[in-house]
């Protein structure tokens, strides 16, 4: 198979080989014919001008004679004779009086025209051209003028000049085809690395990157190539981390499951040691379920390929049967969740995801609130969205993690155990559900006093 490198470059060596043809033959065309044409047309305008000389009547010597001392002024051979036969006479070779005036060209003859002939000439090893113009008088032919040229210094010139034409076209192409040679190598090379770069990438170096020499198209692809690959490599780098992340989230409940079960088989507790040990079980294998549930979650959300069934939604009766859900909860930890609704406010939206939007921000808000705290739930109107606000006055968030809090399992203390927190999955789930209502997601936060998370949804439009 040839390479793209080599099949540009015998395009482009044909296309000037078809060129320096097609100069050749337009230099052909032009030398033969234009010239050819414009050397008759003189020796018929030189003819013509000695037939002012005849006055009617026989061509006598005289006026011959006259004709023939042009000669010595004319690059032409001029003669004038009363009988087309005596030509033979006169010129340096062998004439065909039947070919050369037939029944045809005696008849333009008599009318007045010129006769041109272009043959090859045995005596001269060339071509000549000839014109003969007529002496007549009352439909009377009484003499001819004859004017011939070898074509000689045409062909020799045509000939010396198309040597120097095809050893120049020759040298020519060659330093042409090694110049597209050296142009394509420094053109393609940028393609080759990217070839060669794309073929390590497929076998799972997406470190590969494709050094950006130009702001060409082929600069642009290298370009374009290497912020591909450095999307695949971060993606390639957050995969491993999601998946060493969740073989940790589940390593740690497992070992706990397994080894109290082991523990109370071989009776190696005490009665109360084992209604703990069963307790932390159950605890456990509620962390494992709400994480495995969390994780089809968000493969599902990340995953989803069409657009989310949005339909009109009164967001007042979402909120409220979310806060209903979880007020056994706030009840639990005594914490007080109060509602601002606009109970106008219709939106665009799902309600299952809506509802599994609100409970996790709330979820949070409850879980890192202190005990006997509140938290406030507003819905308003913002432009073309309506924007709901969870507000708790909780621990709160630093600065520095704010940016990153949507990030899957992202955790804002790294000491704390799982079991004092959630899985880090709730706010990533959270922000692509938003996403697919076209949405909003902002969460502003300050250290020992609280986080209020920011949702805008799009109204129906009316």
């Amino acid at each position: 198979m040839k390479k793209l490198t080599t099949k540009i470059w015998l395009l482009m060596c044909s296309l000037l080989l078809a060129t320096i043809a097609f100069m050749y033959i337009l230099s052909e065309f032009i030398y033969e014919e234009l010239y050819v044409s414009d050397m008759e047309q003189s020796m018929i305008e030189v003819g013509e001008k000695l037939q002012t000389m005849y006055r009617g009547g026989k061509v006598d010597d005289a006026l011959i004679a006259r004709i023939e001392e042009f000669n010595a002024y004319s690059h032409f051979q001029i003669f004038a004779v009363r009988n087309p036969r005596e030509l033979s006479a006169c010129v340096p070779f062998d004439i065909d009086y039947d070919t050369l005036i037939g029944a045809e060209e005696r008849e333009q003859l008599l009318q007045g025209q010129a006769v041109t002939k272009v043959g090859y000439e045995k005596r001269f090893d060339r071509p000549i051209i000839s014109v003969i113009l007529p002496f007549t008088e009352q439909n009377r032919l009484e003499g001819i003028i004859y004017l011939y040229y070898p074509l000689t210094k045409i062909s020799e010139l045509a000939t010396t000049e198309v040597g120097l034409l095809i050893g120049g076209a020759a040298l020519f192409s060659i330093f042409v085809a090694l110049f597209i040679g050296q142009g394509l190598r420094r053109i393609m090379r940028p393609l080759h690395e990217v070839q060669q770069a794309a073929e390590k990438m497929s076998e799972g170096h997406y470190e590969a990157r494709v050094n950006v020499t130009s702001k060409d198209e082929v600069g642009q692809l290298a370009k374009a190539f290497n912020q591909m690959a450095h999307a695949i490599q971060q993606e390639d780098e957050q995969q491993k981390a999601f998946l060493a992340t969740v073989s940790h989230e589940l390593r740690t409940p497992i070992s706990y499951v397994k080894g109290y079960s082991e523990a109370i088989g071989q009776n190696y507790m005490t009665e109360t040691e084992q209604r703990e040990a069963i307790q932390l079980i159950t605890r456990e294998a509620g962390r494992m379920e709400r994480l495995t549930n969390e994780l089809l979650q968000l493969a599902r959300t990340t995953q989803e390929q069409e657009e989310l069934e949005l339909y009109p939604i009164v967001l007042a009766e979402v909120v409220r049967e979310v806060t209903a859900i979880l007020h056994g909860t706030a009840q639990t930890k005594q914490i007080e969740i109060s509602e601002i609704l606009d109970e106008e406010l219709i939106v665009l939206g799902n309600e299952e995801k809506l509802k599994q939007i609100f409970i996790n921000i709330l979820e949070n808000a409850l879980r890192y609130s202190l005990i006997g705290s509140k938290v406030q739930i507003t819905a308003t109107t913002d432009e073309q969205f309506a924007l709901i606000s969870i507000k708790d006055t909780g621990i709160g968030i630093p600065a520095e993690d704010l940016p990153h809090i949507t990030e899957r399992f992202y955790r804002v203390n790294k000491a704390r155990s799982r079991s004092d927190g959630g899985s880090g999955l709730g706010l990533s789930i959270v922000e692509q559900l938003v996403k697919l209502h076209k949405g909003q997601l902002t969460i502003e936060s300050e250290i020992d006093k609280g986080t209020c998370v920011y949702v805008k949804i799009p109204l129906m439009e009316e």
